[in-house]
């Protein structure tokens, strides 16, 4: 029994939606990770759906680190909503989120890959091709760290928008007069800056990949691409004009450059052997262009460039053209501003569209050739084969981002040389009281990163952990003097000092590290613990006007705290200066209406307000 060919194309995308459900049906619980912690679980601006007109306006609530703050509103926005909906931070919405933009995105690859195959495979090809470079897309391992990396999201929406713009480009060419396409394309610059490169992608489509009778001209080409100029060239400098000066990328220009041909040629080979991903990169950037793999990277860069060029002479391998050039050029962004890390799993994210594409084409041309039954049927065999191994190890690498010991375990493992993969994974085992276990790996760390301030920070904590004094000491005050503007160096040094009983000191490290970074709400909460305790201190030594003096500085810290409030209400009632008390009582409940003790004090003032009254008359 044959199906009608729309039936049969619903079927092979149920197949495929199946798979990938299925694949990723791991991942829904894990947990948060490493830039997730300043983004999402650190950061108050997410806590509050009241916070979203500020999104758009304040790069400041992007992140609780001033260096690491970016405009991505849409991003912002959306793990803003998935906290109200999850009432909390609760994985599970955060993944689910994610997952729905992935799904979206894997149905408009369908859409763009068919309207691309066409122009070199028969119709009945064209669909089924596509529908095999979505699973092949969709169920890659690669494409694993991007999709449970929640943080990350950022480059899932951006390329949706991408691929959405240019499969309703290619879909309905009757309404590109009404620029409707751009409308995910703005989506995607709304998330992230690579989406930035759509008009030179738009380019490239009208020039090969757009089946036309005539040959194309790249004038032609160009200027239909205007208007999507006009949208990438005004969100370029709206982002120029967001970004806050305090984001350092951390990259030295000259190094990164040179190496980039090399991670270009890394994340091509990633595609074919999967084998060696890593959530933290040990590869650095080169010193010098006299190293045999900078000479590697940019010989397979002409060898890629003069491919596009090679496949671009015939209709039947224009689609290859198109996906090689999607590849390379989706790659600029991430190689032309230089970044603390030379190379990321989630950086394949978006090129790999192209790539699939651009491989598909060539397998299907090949299958198509493929004359006797039995050979196609061999293969055919061979591609499922395929795509099951690619679904076990992206359900792999899934079981890999469940907690942080298991991911930052594999990245010891596959990036042996990096200093920060051994500081975080000693870091899970400091949160399980293996403390001379979390000791020996910063040390390891540090015979791999000298200078790095948030070892030292980390040295510190496990010394102190041990009661070793003086070391904890010398490592916190290093931090400092390596990075003198980090507010968590003076955080966990302030902390540590309340611990061995000098709070005096820690107070002024902790007004420094609230003045560096006002949202970092932990030296805030320590702050006023701290004032609070001096308040107590104070009055019960019966110095009312210092224990006031000092529950005022609780309240410069958090203009919310109750219980500076009470102590204030208790000090004036001590000192009979009851409205001053009453006042004060009333602001406690106000912001704890069951606060007990600010009942108490009020009840107490109000009653002896009154018998002074009554004794005056």
């Amino acid at each position: 029994m044959r199906f009608p060919r729309a039936s049969s194309g619903v079927l092979w995308g149920l197949l495929v939606f199946s798979a990938v459900g299925w694949t990723y049906a791991n991942h829904f619980h894990n947990g948060f990770h490493f830039d997730d912690f300043h983004t999402i679980t650190g950061n108050v601006f997410i806590r509050s759906l009241a916070n979203l007109p500020r999104f758009f306006t304040d790069p400041a609530t992007s992140s609780s680190l001033p260096t690491h703050r970016t405009w991505r509103p849409l991003v912002t926005a959306s793990l803003a909503l998935d906290y109200w909906l999850g009432q909390g931070y609760t994985p599970l919405y955060f993944h689910l989120s994610t997952f729905v933009w992935f799904l979206a995105q894997l149905c408009c690859m369908y859409v763009l890959f068919a309207a691309v195959l066409r122009r070199a495979l028969a119709d009945g090809w064209a669909s089924r091709a596509a529908w095999f470079a979505v699973a092949l897309y969709g169920l890659h391992p690669a494409m694993s760290e991007t999709v449970n990396y929640i943080i990350q999201r950022a480059d899932v929406i951006s390329t949706c928008g991408v691929v959405a713009g240019l499969a309703v480009y290619a879909r309905y060419p009757a309404l590109r007069r009404y620029g409707i396409y751009l409308a995910p394309v703005a989506i995607a610059l709304l998330a992230k800056p690579p989406a930035l490169v759509f008009p030179l992608l738009l380019v490239i489509y009208e020039f090969w990949g757009e089946a036309q009778a005539e040959p194309p001209r790249i004038s032609a080409a160009i200027r239909k691409s205007i208007p999507a100029l006009a949208l990438a060239a005004a969100f370029a400098v709206l982002q120029v004009v967001m970004t806050p000066k305090t984001l350092v990328t951390g990259g030295e220009s000259y190094r990164y450059w040179i190496t980039q041909p090399y991670v270009a040629f890394r994340y091509f080979t990633s595609f074919f052997l999967p084998l060696h991903l890593s959530a933290d990169t040990d590869l650095a950037a080169f010193a010098s262009v006299w190293t045999p793999e900078v000479f590697g990277g940019f010989a397979f860069l002409a060898a890629l460039i003069y491919a596009i060029y090679a496949s671009s002479k015939t209709r039947a391998t224009q689609p290859i053209t198109f996906g090689l050039a999607w590849f390379l050029l989706a790659l600029v962004p991430t190689s032309v501003f230089p970044l603390a890390e030379v190379e990321n799993d989630h950086r394949m994210f978006f090129p790999f569209v192209g790539l699939t594409l651009a491989v598909t084409s060539a397998g299907a041309q090949l299958l198509s050739k493929s004359g006797h039954r039995d050979n196609r049927k061999f293969l055919t065999a061979g591609l499922a084969c395929l795509l099951l191994m690619l679904a076990l190890g992206t359900r792999r690498r899934n079981e890999i981002w469940q907690t942080d010991e298991s991911l930052w375990q594999d990245v010891t493992i596959k990036s042996p040389r990096n200093g920060r993969g051994w500081m975080n994974y000693g870091v899970t085992q400091m949160a399980q009281g293996r403390v001379e276990s979390a000791l020996r790996m910063f040390e390891r760390a540090a015979s791999l990163a000298a200078n790095y301030p948030w070892l030292e920070i980390n040295l510190g904590i496990a010394n102190a952990a041990l009661h070793r004094d003086q070391e904890a000491r010398a490592h916190f005050l290093r931090a400092l003097n390596l990075d003198p503007q980090s507010a968590g160096g003076y955080y966990y040094y302030a902390r540590w000092l309340v611990r061995i009983g000098h709070t005096d000191a820690a107070a002024g490290l902790l007004e420094k590290a609230v003045a560096l970074n006002p949202e970092l709400q932990d030296a805030r909460d320590l702050l006023r613990e701290i004032f609070l305790y001096a308040s107590l201190r104070d009055y019960q030594a019966r110095d009312y006007q210092g224990c006031i003096d000092a529950a005022r500085q609780a309240l410069h810290a958090d203009p919310q705290y109750a219980e500076a409030y009470n102590n204030i209400a208790a000090a004036y009632a001590a000192m009979g200066r009851w409205d001053q008390a009453i006042d004060a009582a009333q602001r406690a409940l106000r912001i704890r209406p069951d606060f007990q003790l600010a009942q108490n004090n009020l009840a107490w003032a109000q009653s002896e307000k009154r018998r002074d009254a009554a004794q005056q008359r």
